[in-house]
């Protein structure tokens, strides 16, 4: 494939995630990684913080400051927070740009044309000179390395903040997607419904986070892990702590989880039979920081029958692809 950089010079790849955004800078790499959250004064629209600052601030705000996530299920939720936040993104990462930077940034595949025209416009009011999209599962497919180009079999199955995105793909194009908008965000919601059902405790998105990362699971343990929660008592009111082992976090998951485990059962019964046959001994690489929930790769596989290999770097398969696709234009030029 030609390289066609020496045309689109001053190029930056976004993965514009529901959680996080990265942005890659050619000969750089990934010089940006921060939480899609931006701080608004409710009073006034203006922006106070963006990113890590921002999410710092999640349900810690007085009165006149909210700490917002303007994506939504993969796609703009707020499109004037968005645009800020964009801009914030760029200008951060093409600081020593002469002129505006062409942006390639990846997007769900299942979204709408006109969620799609919202991503672009959205981007070009943030400073782009040029947008160009790939599709998410696409972009990790490439960020992960696999032999797309081939007339074989590659299955992605990227589980993102807020969608999963899984596809059959051969000879640079995809076979077959499925994208539900159902990964990160719903099993975060889920520890937070499970708390306030089994012991009336109420925490937030962050707690609920750190629960998942700590000791959440999608398959059983060698060794069950435990730890101390701290919220408020939905009844009395006041602050409360209390223990919670990872069986019990499994437990509140296992819905969600099943929903993915779903889309790729799904997926796989759409596969062309010959391309099935491939994947019987290649199986499926998982990439997003859904991957990095202990045992899911164990269950998938078991569920599947396939092999399953977690990527070496899962949160940034995607911002890694766009990256790809910035030093060499073919395929994306013939599929844009």
């Amino acid at each position: 494939m030609a390289n066609l950089f020496g045309y689109f010079s001053n190029d930056i790849g976004i993965d514009l995630g529901t959680a996080n955004t990265l942005v890659y800078l050619k000969d750089k790499g990934i010089v940006l990684r921060e939480p899609s959250v931006v701080a608004l004064d409710t009073v006034t629209r203006k922006v106070r913080a963006v990113g890590d600052e921002a999410k710092r601030m999640l349900g810690r705000t007085p009165g006149n400051i909210t700490a917002i996530r303007p994506m939504k299920d993969g796609v703009i939720a707020d499109f004037d927070v968005t645009e800020a936040m964009l801009r914030y993104f760029i200008q951060k990462a093409s600081q020593s740009f002469r002129a505006p930077p062409r942006v390639v940034i990846a997007i769900p595949s299942g979204i709408t044309a006109v969620e799609k025209r919202a991503v672009m416009d959205s981007a070009t009011h943030a400073g782009a000179r040029k947008v160009i999209t790939i599709p998410e599962p696409m972009a990790a497919a490439i960020g992960v390395g696999l032999p797309i180009d081939e007339p074989a079999a590659n299955m992605i199955v990227d589980i993102g903040g807020g969608t999963t995105e899984i596809a059959i793909i051969s000879l640079n194009g995809i076979v077959f997607s499925k994208s539900i908008r159902v990964a990160g965000d719903e099993l975060d919601a889920a520890v937070i419904g499970y708390m306030k059902r089994a012991y009336n405790l109420l925490i937030g998105e962050r707690t609920a986070e750190e629960i998942k990362m700590r000791i959440g699971s999608a398959y059983p343990l060698d060794e069950e892990l435990s730890m101390e929660v701290k919220g408020r008592d939905s009844v009395a009111g006041l602050p409360k702590t209390i223990h919670i082992t990872s069986q019990e976090v499994r437990e509140a998951l296992s819905d969600t989880v099943a929903s993915v485990v779903d889309a790729v059962r799904t997926t796989l019964e759409r596969c062309p039979p010959e391309l099935s046959a491939d994947l019987v001994d290649r199986g499926f690489v998982m990439a997003g920081g859904g991957s990095l929930l202990r045992g899911i790769d164990r269950l998938l596989s078991d569920k599947t029958g396939l092999p399953v290999t977690v990527a070496d770097d899962p949160l940034s398969a995607v911002a890694n692809g766009t990256g790809a696709v910035l030093n060499d234009l073919t395929w994306l030029m013939q599929n844009a």
